[in-house]
């Protein structure tokens, strides 16, 4: 099965190809995973020191809280990313076991895959609550004053950390979703969903930031006015930049989320619409988006399937068949034509069973039969029926063709000399006629097939059995060749007439000018 793109299937390099192995599928989720954890811890740290710098420049940090936020921030983020890293991603890595042993899920690991990212995200939100709880503790044993603005400044932190962490985490583990979700569509209602999913972001990397500036705004019309207003401007400042900065990041991310399965499904449709149909996307995303992407993976396995029965229909009946059968709807019955028949016989089939084995024979049927399809499918007629050791050929139907009596003639000549140059060990007999014949759908309406039937068709099969004594093995009715254009017809020679089996008058026959030739001169 062909991916969209086989380099980044997941809508990254960072996370490898489809076909990568187990062990580089396991190295490259516990690096990229324990990236994430110690890069968004600190982010966090990083914010907390820029809130506490900037939000309070009139009530500065006392030596005693200094010292121990000094002591207790890179302490405590320490501590945080040492167990994101270590204890949350072997707790991931053990949920997800199933694939790294190459494994096929079951029903609670495919849930357990799907819910990895919630798992992570709830473990850092642990964390920072604790380390909220920790320094706004520190604040209120040593500086009161300033317990508020290092409560908020911590839990903005964390708030941002949080939402960063679950949507890297599911970032990372895309190629983990895409096997959990390969044997079916993602769970009804497990998924976040992608209002759900905008709304909950939107929140955390802009109305919790928002949030704080409107607290410090209501306590700043509280308290002194200079002062308020001085602490009221600061803050705005710091808050908004956060907004501005890690809630660009945040919905850059949720963004990229969204886009990276409606890319892939874009570019699958390109490749379907080239007529491409081998194409599969990897489900990687547990929402609605994984549902669409699912869909569409559906959607090419079904014109797989439609293209599959399409081109065996057209083997079994011709591709103009197939073609007329699926374009309108198909009845029984038929219409007058004036077509072309060209029927091959296979001369001493019963004598070559006898001497060859079923192997050698379906062989030399299927080559036999090769040739003759190859010439009538470069002049346009359809090959009608497969009759064990003749084959008949039809021009003029169901596809009109005006010239299908020269184009019958052409595909004649060129049989016989293929078979006499690529088959010498076999002899087949060649037969030509032009008539009207009714062609259509004949048997019931359970199961019918496209044929023709007429005099055209049975005087075919007649020329066939009088060419067998005729030195090219070829022969024709004249009918075929005054119909045909004049290059064509320029080809050919008159050779006598016959009564054929079943008809009251000599038909005029023809066989090709350099055939005549040859018989005249052995003669």
């Amino acid at each position: 099965m062909h991916h969209v793109s086989s380099r980044s299937p997941y809508g990254s390099w960072l996370l490898g190809g489809a076909d990568q192995s187990r062990r580089a599928l396991r190295v490259r989720i516990q690096l990229l995973l324990t990236t994430v954890l110690v890069a968004t811890n600190v982010i966090g740290a990083l914010v907390v020191g820029a809130v506490l710098l900037l939000v309070r420049p009139d009530e500065p940090l006392d030596g005693g809280l200094r010292l121990a936020m000094a002591i207790a921030l890179p302490v405590y983020v320490g501590l945080a990313v040492l167990l994101g890293a270590t204890v949350i991603t072997r707790r991931v890595l053990r949920v997800l076991q199933w694939a790294r042993d190459g494994r096929e899920p079951d029903e609670k690991q495919r849930r357990r895959a799907v819910l990895v990212p919630r798992y992570v995200t709830a473990r850092q939100a642990g964390l920072w609550f604790v380390g909220t709880c920790l320094f706004t503790g520190l604040a209120l044993g040593l500086q009161p004053s300033l317990a508020l603005t290092i409560g908020v400044a911590v839990g903005i932190a964390g708030v941002v950390v949080c939402a960063i962490a679950y949507l890297l985490t599911e970032f990372v583990l895309r190629p983990v979703t895409a096997r959990a979700l390969a044997s079916g569509v993602p769970p009804a209602g497990r998924g976040s969903g992608v209002r759900r999913r905008m709304i909950t972001f939107w929140v955390l990397g802009t109305a919790v930031p928002l949030s704080g500036l409107l607290l410090v705004a209501i306590l700043a019309l509280a308290g002194d006015d200079q002062v308020s207003r001085t602490r009221l401007a600061v803050v705005a400042l710091v808050l908004g930049a956060v907004v501005l900065l890690f809630g660009l990041l945040i919905t850059g991310l949720n963004a990229r989320a969204v886009v990276g399965p409606l890319a892939s499904v874009r570019d699958a449709l390109r490749q379907v619409e080239s007529g491409r149909f081998d194409v599969e996307i990897p489900v990687y995303d547990a929402t609605e988006l994984g549902l669409l992407q699912a869909g569409f993976n559906r959607m090419a396995a079904g014109l797989r399937e439609r293209e599959r029965i399409r081109d065996l229909f057209g083997r079994h009946v011709g591709l103009d068949v197939a073609e007329a059968a699926l374009g309108s709807d198909v009845a029984l019955g038929g219409e007058t034509r004036t077509v072309s028949v060209l029927f091959v016989d296979l001369m001493g089939s019963t004598t070559l069973a006898t001497e060859r084995s079923a192997a050698e024979v379906v062989d030399l049927l299927n080559r036999f039969c090769a040739v003759v399809i190859d010439e009538v499918d470069r002049q346009g007629g359809l090959v009608n029926k497969f009759m064990g050791d003749a084959v008949l050929a039809i021009f003029g139907a169901p596809v009109e063709r005006p010239g299908h009596a020269g184009d019958a003639l052409r595909a004649a000549r060129a049989v016989a000399r293929r078979l006499a140059d690529e088959l010498p060990e076999i002899r087949a007999g060649v037969g030509v006629a032009t008539g009207e014949a009714v062609a259509g759908n004949v048997g019931d309406e359970r199961r019918f097939e496209y044929t023709v039937i007429g005099d055209a068709v049975n005087q075919a099969a007649r020329l066939t059995e009088l060419a067998k004594a005729r030195p090219g093995l070829l022969l024709v009715s004249c009918e075929s060749v005054d119909a045909a254009d004049p290059d064509e017809a320029a080809r050919w020679r008159p050779a006598g007439s016959e009564v054929l089996r079943g008809r009251s008058e000599p038909t005029p026959l023809a066989v090709p000018a350099e055939d005549q030739a040859s018989e005249t001169s052995s003669a």
